[in-house]
């Protein structure tokens, strides 16, 4: 990494400076240089450049050395061994000095945050690594998790990474080929129905920039970072929960899931153990697909069987009739209440059952 980042200032360097100049590391090895050619070469003499904190003198060069800890890591060369020259590689070192500390700790608070909330992480190391980062725990956060339909690559990353600037207070982390996680700093005014909307400006960015289809998974709001990785589960619960009892929505929250959260929590046997118990006439699959249509109709109108009737184009007697059929195969009238709700709930059983979904 920090060869990369050192190239990109010495580039920007070499004209303002008018010498070469370059990077070497404690081995001697050129890391970064004015001149390309000689990256990878080797100065004979490193071991005097960083015996101490002192500009050096060797071959024609000036050496300046520098490091973000305590031991110096790496040295600054420049050509020409004159104070003009030195008070350039003294500039020079300030400058790759603090770059390269901005850039590991921006890695580091990164990585800190991705381990935090995959649970990577010892709690009691949680506190102590967020100190040394000076990492604010006491603020409000929610996890996003971003998921792309198709291969995930760099820049669908940086055209997340692009829509929140202020890297101080929100994290952007790699999760895997589908998934983007975004680590949300929020106010403590923020609702439910901001996050989504904010869910929402992040699926149209990446639709009309990259032409990029995404779920987006919405966690709860957690103060403290200990509690970052309940959030970040609860954004991935979302999105199977969503995939599995509504695939037409590509924003899902946590908070929003409502008794389809309960079922996906229910062990498999005793979903299927409910469906016998339900349908102890006839199996749930003798329904054909206009049956199970009238009665996803019904349940939107609310049980009104004059508003479904209308809905569907048909007459209201012609309704009465396929109702009476399905409490006839099933042995429930979705006309009362109590076996309504029993057979939507079975309706969402069944096909949890049939989604298999991965559990987290």
């Amino acid at each position: 990494m920090s060869n990369r980042i050192f190239q990109g200032l010495v580039h920007q360097m070499r004209d303002a400076v008018g010498r070469t100049l370059g990077v070497i590391d404690e081995t001697g090895t050129i890391i970064a240089c004015s001149e390309l050619s000689k990256i990878g070469e080797v100065f004979p003499s490193a071991v005097d450049v960083f015996a101490d904190n002192e500009l050096h003198h060797i071959g024609g060069y000036t050496f300046c050395t520098f490091g973000s800890h305590a031991k110096n890591e790496y040295a600054v060369f420049l050509e020409g061994t004159d104070e003009v020259v030195g008070r350039f590689a003294a500039v020079c070192c300030v400058s790759l000095e603090n770059i390269e500390q901005y850039y590991k700790e921006k890695f580091d608070r990164s990585n800190f945050i991705k381990n935090v909330i995959t649970d990577n992480i010892l709690p009691g190391d949680i506190y102590l690594k967020s100190r040394e980062l000076r990492f604010n725990m006491d603020v409000q956060r929610v996890v996003l998790l971003v998921r792309v339909t198709e291969h995930n690559d760099a820049t669908v990353y940086d055209a997340v990474s692009n829509l929140f600037p202020d890297k101080s207070k929100d994290f952007i982390v790699d999760i895997s080929e589908t998934d983007i996680a975004i680590v949300k700093e929020i106010r403590n005014s923020t609702e439910s129905k901001d996050l989504e909307k904010l869910a929402r400006s992040v699926a149209d960015s990446l639709s009309s920039e990259l032409y990029t289809h995404v779920f987006v998974g919405i966690g709860t709001t957690v103060e403290g970072i200990r509690d970052l990785a309940r959030s970040f589960k609860e954004a991935q619960i979302a999105l199977e929960v969503g995939k599995v009892f509504d695939t037409e929505r590509t924003i899902v929250s946590y908070d929003n899931l409502g008794i389809a959260r309960l079922i996906y929590q229910l062990p498999t046997t005793l979903c299927e153990m409910f469906l016998k118990e339900v349908f102890k006439k006839g199996s749930i699959d003798s329904l054909d697909h206009e049956t199970l249509f009238t009665i996803q109709k019904f349940f939107e109108n609310n049980l009104n069987v004059s508003e479904t009737s209308r809905k569907l184009f048909v007459h209201r007697n012609t309704l009465v009739y396929r109702l009476e059929k399905i409490k006839k195969l099933t042995g429930l009238d979705l006309r009362e209440f109590d076996d309504a709700i029993v057979f939507k709930v079975a309706l969402m059983v069944k096909k949890y059952l049939d989604a298999k979904p991965t559990k987290f």
